[in-house]
Parts: structure tokens; sequence; C-alpha cells
């Protein structure tokens, strides 16, 4: 049959047309149309809500493993000094991102987020910071907004607390006075929470903990603060030392930094281990360490013979043992001879200055050849006044260590290097 082209029921909608359409439409009526009908979708409105959660959930997972992700866990060492440099223009975010390059922070978010919760981020200033690696994010806002630190104090190797303080009051321009940082300092107890190696400290004193290194000084600093950091950079030092050789030869951590301030004011890089090992040599004897250096810093000054009778627990003329203290803060190296001396069966040493004013060091395994290298040593510079002045102390007593040590606390300029011979 051919194909006729449907048209609603006519062209011509006479009666005709209008009751064929009526009757068909009645027809239709009667039809059973439910095996065509469109399937309901019988999802509760219970099941639509998990769904929606399930893909919350799975948005808040992806964006904390993406932010995670971004974090640094590569953080410098604490007690790391590290400097920062915050360009002009920088947006908090971008130094954020600074300081997690830097290793300072783990996530730059947490770095803005500081900014905002102090309302900071108008008040960050360019230039270039040294920042101490375990500042806290809240400090180092403080920081930025105090603008760079230009004001710095150098803790040289063999210092002591009292050549330290006017280096401070000077570095800080008065902010920090010399008292303020010595009555601080000889406070050990209020560090001994969170430093507990300072608990047992002669005398409540710090002496020998403030760690040789250049220091910043900001605006915010106090002595309390300023001296946390030289804890802080002390405790970074002995983390890097193995302690078990002195503490088999019956020394603590403590007694081994006191022999190392000695080691520090008794001899130069080069003799460090060796100048340990006659001290360790003489404590294995129960001979006294016999050092100048000890009894100097208790007069401030070179000892003269009538000075080594000084009644004090750091005189080791009277007393067997090492000092009752340090007497300055060692270098790292003195840490490191003391911890690893050299194996020698030396007793005794002597040194005096070269021509090119280095010194030269002799060392002696019986008191017949130490007085050998003192006259050997006079001959060779019989000119020379400090020579004389050693003989006459080496031949005070027959068992001393050392017959002079050169400069022994009496230096007052903290800002120079001391205690090397």
């Amino acid at each position: 049959m051919p194909y006729r082209k449907q048209v609603p029921y006519s062209r011509r909608p006479n009666m005709a047309a209008r009751r064929a359409h009526r009757e068909s439409y009645d027809q239709f009526k009667q039809y059973d149309t439910r095996g065509i009908r469109p399937k309901r979708n019988n999802m509760n409105v219970g099941t639509l809500v998990a769904i929606i959660v399930v893909v919350i959930v799975l948005i808040v997972v992806i964006f904390n493993v993406i932010s995670c992700s971004n974090s640094n866990n590569n953080l410098a060492p604490d007690g790391t000094e590290v400097s920062v440099v915050v360009n002009d223009g920088d947006s908090a975010s971008a130094i954020g991102q600074t300081l997690v390059d830097d290793g300072l922070i783990r996530n730059s978010r947490d770095f803005t987020n500081a900014v905002s919760n102090a309302n900071a981020q108008n008040s960050l200033k360019p230039g270039t910071y040294t920042i101490v690696a375990g500042t806290s994010i809240e400090d180092i806002v403080s920081q930025l907004e105090a603008g760079p630190v230009n004001l710095m104090v150098t803790v040289p190797e063999g210092a002591t607390i009292s050549q330290i303080a006017p280096a401070v009051e000077q570095a800080s321009n008065g902010s920090i006075t010399a008292t303020d940082f010595t009555n601080a300092a000889h406070n050990a107890q209020a560090f001994a929470d969170a430093y507990p190696f300072v608990a047992d400290a002669y005398d409540n004193t710090l002496e020998g903990f403030l760690a040789p290194q250049t220091y910043p000084i900001t605006s915010t600093d106090t002595a309390d603060s300023l001296i946390r950091k030289m804890l802080d950079q002390y405790q970074q030092n002995i983390s890097q030392l193995n302690f078990s050789y002195p503490q088999q030869h019956g020394l603590s951590n403590y007694q081994a930094l006191a022999l190392a301030s000695v080691v520090e004011r008794e001899t130069n890089t080069d003799n460090r281990a060796t100048v340990a090992s006659v001290f360790y040599n003489r404590l294995a004897q129960d001979m006294p360490l016999q050092s100048d250096a000890t009894v100097a810093y208790v007069v401030n000054h070179d000892p003269t013979p009538d000075d080594l009778q000084t009644d004090s627990p750091y005189n080791t003329y009277q007393n067997t043992g090492v000092p009752a203290g340090p007497i300055c803060s060692p270098s790292i190296e003195s840490l490191q001879a003391v911890c690893n001396p050299d194996q020698t069966d030396y007793l005794y040493f002597y040194f005096y200055p070269n021509s090119d004013g280095t010194m030269n060091y002799v060392f002696s395994r019986t008191y017949a050849e130490h007085q050998q290298a003192i006259s050997q040593a006079s001959q060779d510079s019989s000119s020379n006044d400090q020579n004389s002045s050693n003989d006459q102390s080496a031949n005070n007593d027959q068992n001393a260590a050392s017959s002079d040590s050169s400069d022994n606390g009496s230096s007052s300029d903290a800002q120079s290097s001391s205690g090397n011979q």
C-alpha cells in the first residue's frame, strides 16, 4: 500500500470527519497502555543524600591531598639560621612560598592565615632576614613586621659571660643592657625546663653554654630571648657529638663541657686533641690539671705564683679533677677534642711564640723532658719577655701541665677572637 501522509483527521473538518475522529478517540481510550509507559525512578531521598555526602567527602580528600603535596616536608633542622629575602611588593602568599622553599614552614597557607590573624597584610617589610629554623609562624610574622635585622652580636670561641654581656649591650644599641644579660645568664634554673642540660650548672650560671656564633638581635629581643638563641645553638652543637668517651672516663656531659673550656683556653686549632689527651692522662693518674687558665678565670688576669694558691673550686692547682664549671664558651672543635682525644702518654705540654706570632707546642712524657723543652725554648728566644715569664711560671711546680696560658680570660672584648693561644 502506498504511503499516505497522516493528517489530523481531515483537511476539511466537516461533520463526518468530526464524527470519525470522535469515534477513534473513544476507541483509543479502551487500549491498555501500561506495557509501554516509561518506568518511574524509585530512588528515595535518603539514597540521594548519601550520594551527595560521598561526593563532598571525595572532594575534601582530594583537596587535602593536593594541599599536602604542596607542603614542604623538608624542614631545616631546628636552630639552623636561614637567610630569607623578602622582595619589595611580595604578597603574603609569595612570602609564605619563600618560607616553604627555605624550609622554615610546611605550608604557605598557614603563613597567610597567620598574617590575616595579625592583620599584618600591609605591615610586612622587604629586606633580608635571618630566621632560626623552628621559630613559630606567629614569631616569623612579628619579625617581618619589625623589619630586617641589621644588629648582630658575635660570641667568639673562648668568650666568657663577662665578655659577652658588654658586647650584647653595644650590639643592641643598649636595648639589652650588660646588667640584664649578666643577670639572666646567672639564672640557669630559669631555662632548665626548656633546656634540661643546664639544670645542674654550677653556681646557677650558664657559663660555657652560650655557644660561639653570630646572632641576630631584633627589636623585640630581650636578654632572655637572646640567651635562648644561644642555648638553641649549643643544643644543636652537642646533638652532633658522642659523649661516650668522657662518660667512660668518669665525666658527665657537664664535666666534659668544663674540660673542653679548659682545652679551648690552653691550645690552638692544631693541638686541641693532643692537649685533651694530656688532661685525660693526668686525670687518670689523679694528678691535678694545674691549668693557669682556670686560675686566670678566677683572678681575671694572668696568674702570678701567689694567685696559684687562690682558694676556688675553679683552681685546678688546689683541686684535682676538672674545674667546678666551664671557664668559657668552648668551640665545637674543643668539644670534639674532649669527646675524641688523641691517644698519647703525655703528661706535660709547653708552648711559646714563634717568630711569626703563632704558638709552638712541645709535649712531654716526663717532667725532665718538660724542663728540657722549656730550656730549649728559652735558648731559642731568650730575648722574648713572654718566654721569660713562661719559664718562671713553669718552674713554680714540677707537676705543671702548662707553663703559661697567654691571655687567659683577660680579654675584655667579646667581639674579637680570644682564647686561642
